[in-house]
C-alpha cells in the first residue's frame, strides 16, 4: 500500500470494529486480514491486532514504527498488541485520509462509516469481497473435517486443491480467442445468476470441455477463471486417479467429487479426459472400467446450479472421445495453436517486464509458425538465459531469433527421438507437458 500509516491504522481499526459489531461475519473481513486471524479454519472474536499480524496483513516490515508517532496509538510491550488510546481521533484521522474506492474494498469499515460517507455502499462491498470459504485455512479445515488423516493424505496425492489467492496468473495475463472470451463471459454470468437459472428450471449448464493440443492454455485458463471468480480450484488428472490404488479407483473418483461438493462453490478441473475413451474401448482392468463408469455417472449428477460445482474437462485428443463422453458437456471450447496475430499478442504480454532492444513481436511471430503459447515461453526463457551467460539483462531482437532457431533444432531432435526411441514411454509422459508447461500465454 502506498501510505504505510494508513495501511496499519486501517488494519487495527478493522479488527477493532469487527470485534465490537456482532452483525458482521467472517465474509466481511478483507481476505488479507482474515488470513492472519484464522485458528482451526475459523475466526473468533475478539480480534487482537499485533505487530506480527499487522506485518503479515499489510506487508509493512515495522508496523509499530510507522504509527508510533501518531497521538492515538499504543503498543503493549508484553504481547505486541496494537490499540488506539483515542478511538474517535483514530477514526477522524482515518476518514480524512482514506478515499472512497479504497474504503469500498473493506466491508467492515464500509458498514461502520456508511452513514457518514454517502459514496460508499456496504451491500456492494460485501458482495464483491471474496467469501471466506475460498480461503486456504478454511479449505484445509474442511478437508480435515471430511477425511481422516490417512484418507486426506491419499486424496491430496491424487487431487490438487488451490485457493484462489494461490493462483498467480489472471485472465488479463492470457491471450484468448474471441470464442474463448465469449464462453468465459457466459459462464461468469451463469455463476452470478445461478439462482435465476434454477428458478426457470435451466439446470443443465456449467460443464465445459476444453479441447486442443498441449501448451495452448487449457489449464491456465481454468486456473485463472478460478482466481477471477474467487473459487477454490480442484484439479485431477485421470491417469493419476486410475494408476494408484487400483482396487480403489472407483472410490477415489467418488471422493474427488465429494471434495468438490465439500468445497463448493468451486471449479473441478478434470485433465486428460481422453483417458475415458481409451479405457472404454480397451481391455483395461475391470477396476479401471468401473472407475470410468463411476466418473461418467458423477459427471451426470454434479450440477453448477444444484451443487455449485463448475466442471471443466480438458483433452489433448478430442478425436479419441466417443459420443458418451461428448454429451456430458454443454459447452465445447476450442484451444487451437495461436495464429500469427495471437503469437504477437502473446509475446507482448509475456515480455512486458523485459528490456528488449528493437523488439518487433510481429517479426518473431512470423518465424514461430506452429508454436504454442507454452513454446513461446520456452523460447523467451532460452533467450534470457543466453543473454545472462554474456552478463546481459537487456535482450536484443537477434537474441529472440537465435532462441527460436535453437528451440526448433531441439524440437526436431525430440521428434526424431520419439520415432527411434521408446515411443510408449514418451507418450506416457505426455500428460506432464500440458500440466507442467500449460501456461500458454500467461506471464
Amino acid at each position: 500500500m502506498n501510505d504505510p500509516e494508513l495501511a496499519v491504522v486501517e488494519f487495527v481499526l478493522t479488527a477493532t470494529v469487527y470485534t465490537e459489531d456482532k452483525s458482521l461475519d467472517t465474509d466481511d473481513v478483507p481476505p488479507a486480514y482474515r488470513t492472519v486471524f484464522y485458528s482451526d479454519g475459523r475466526i473468533e472474536r475478539p480480534l487482537t491486532p499485533t505487530v506480527d499480524t499487522a506485518r503479515e496483513a499489510t506487508g509493512i516490515d515495522r508496523p509499530w514504527d510507522v504509527i508510533s508517532g501518531l497521538m492515538f496509538t499504543d503498543k503493549d510491550d508484553f504481547d505486541g498488541s496494537l490499540t488506539f488510546t483515542d478511538r474517535g481521533m483514530a477514526e477522524e484521522w482515518f476518514i480524512d485520509r482514506v478515499d472512497a474506492d479504497r474504503l469500498q474494498e473493506n466491508p467492515v469499515l464500509t458498514k461502520h462509516f456508511e452513514d457518514e460517507l454517502e459514496e460508499v455502499d456496504y451491500e456492494l462491498a460485501a458482495e464483491q469481497n471474496r467469501p471466506s470459504r475460498a480461503d486456504r485455512a478454511v479449505i484445509d479445515n474442511l478437508l480435515t473435517e471430511y477425511f481422516d488423516e490417512d484418507e486426506e493424505e491419499e486424496m491430496l496425492d491424487l487431487v490438487d486443491v488451490r485457493a484462489p489467492e494461490e493462483i498467480e496468473m489472471t485472465l488479463d495475463d492470457i491471450v484468448l480467442t474471441p470464442e474463448q472470451e465469449g464462453e468465459i463471459h457466459k459462464i461468469v454470468k451463469a455463476i452470478e445468476h445461478r439462482d435465476y437459472l434454477a428458478s426457470i428450471g435451466l439446470r443443465e449448464i456449467g460443464k465445459l470441455l476444453f479441447v486442443g493440443p498441449p501448451g495452448t492454455g487449457k489449464t491456465s485458463v481454468a486456473r485463472a477463471l478460478a482466481r477471477k471468480l474467487g473459487l477454490p480450484f480442484v484439479e485431477v488428472k485421470l491417469s493419476m486417479i486410475t494408476s494408484q490404488y487400483l482396487g480403489e479407483t472407483a472410490k477415489n473418483v467418488e471422493k474427488t467429487f465429494e471434495v468438490a461438493k465439500r468445497l463448493s462453490p468451486c471449479i473441478l478441473f478434470i485433465d486428460e479426459f481422453d483417458f475415458v475413451a481409451k479405457t472404454r474401448a480397451s481391455d483395461e482392468h475391470a477396476a479401471i472400467k468401473r472407475a470410468v463408469n463411476t466418473l461418467l455417472k458423477n459427471i451426470d449428477e454434479v450440477s453448477l446450479i444444484n451443487d455449485e460445482v463448475l466442471l471443466i474437462g480438458a483433452t489433448n485428443h478430442p478425436d479419441q472421445l466417443d459420443a458418451a463422453a461428448w454429451r456430458r458437456f454443454d459447452e465445447i471450447v476450442n484451444f487451437p495453436k495461436p495464429d500469427r496475430q495471437m503469437r504477437s499478442d502473446i509475446l507482448q504480454v509475456v515480455t512486458h517486464e523485459m528490456d528488449i532492444l528493437d523488439f518487433d513481436p510481429e517479426a518473431v511471430a512470423e518465424i514461430t509458425e506452429g508454436l504454442t503459447g507454452s513454446d513461446l515461453r520456452l523460447v523467451l526463457r532460452e533467450a534470457v538465459l543466453d543473454a545472462l551467460t554474456e552478463e546481459r539483462t537487456t535482450l536484443t531482437q537477434q537474441d529472440l531469433v537465435d532462441a527460436v532457431e535453437s528451440f526448433e533444432e531441439r524440437d526436431t531432435l525430440k521428434n526424431m527421438d520419439m520415432i527411434e526411441g521408446d515411443h510408449d514411454a514418451l507418450v506416457a509422459g505426455g500428460g506432464d507437458i500440458d500440466g507442467g508447461h500449460d501456461h500458454s500465454h500467461d506471464h
